[in-house]
């Protein structure tokens, strides 16, 4: 077996409808891998499912305990890998902030991350891994970022703790930059065209970051059975720019 190979085993992903959850569902497929995958939107997720042939499909709402926790009750009772890309930040600033829906993305990002490394713990084989996505922003301030950097900085925190805690299960983080995905373009709204040109122009890569891209590195994550508790950024080289 090459260490690419995701032949035999089973990978399921939480947010795999779309985005860099689907970038990563067909790119495990194309390995090898056998899929479950999970999102919010039961149209999309159908759709998903079909594309990539997925064993079943399940819609959770991560921001609900008990619909994860009975997820991950009825999964097989051996899994390899789990990768969890959740819904996105909130940005606002401060003087502006909506305490309850700080709460809410803090709550799905910081202790879900928990409860499902919890949940999983127990039906994820030897060496087999759980990966954790989250941002860059906690690497340089900026206004209406604070909620979102907490996320970025306690996350890769989180990681570490479950690889000691919950080992041999292997826990890593990707922190994305900027990714052209439909999610980012609901976040950013009429500033999303300006934001992807201006990156286009400046990054090193002189290109904006694509959900292949961070789906590469988590197919990475998930045979490199070296790997725990780290955090990789993929970025395009965004943190180096002013």
């Amino acid at each position: 077996m090459n260490e690419t190979s995701l032949a035999g085993q089973t990978v399921v992903i939480i947010g795999g409808s779309s985005g860099i959850g689907l970038a990563t569902a067909r790119q495990a497929r194309s390995a090898g891998a056998e899929l479950i995958i999970t999102g919010r939107n039961k149209e999309r997720l159908e759709r998903a499912g079909n594309e990539v042939g997925a064993l079943t499909t399940a819609t959770v709402d991560l921001a609900d305990p008990v619909a994860v926790d009975g997820f991950f009750t009825g999964l097989p009772a051996r899994i390899d890998h789990v990768l969890v890309t959740g819904g996105g930040p909130t940005y606002s600033p401060i003087v502006d902030l909506d305490f309850d829906e700080a709460l809410r993305v803090l709550d799905e990002h910081l202790l879900g991350a928990l409860r499902i490394a919890r949940a999983c713990a127990a039906r994820v084989r030897a060496g087999g891994s759980l990966t954790l996505i989250t941002g860059t922003h906690a690497r340089r301030p900026g206004v209406g970022l604070s909620i979102a950097a907490i996320a970025a900085a306690a996350v890769p925190v989180i990681a570490a703790n479950i690889a000691v805690e919950l080992a041999p299960m292997r826990a890593n983080v990707i922190a994305a930059g900027f990714v052209d995905t439909a999610l980012s373009a609901r976040l950013l709204g009429d500033q999303f065209d300006r934001r992807r040109d201006e990156l286009r122009a400046t990054l090193p890569i002189h290109r904006v970051v694509g959900p292949d891209d961070v789906a590469a590195v988590a197919i990475q994550l998930m045979t490199n059975t070296a790997v725990t508790g780290a955090t990789y950024d993929v970025d395009g080289g965004q943190q180096l720019i002013p």
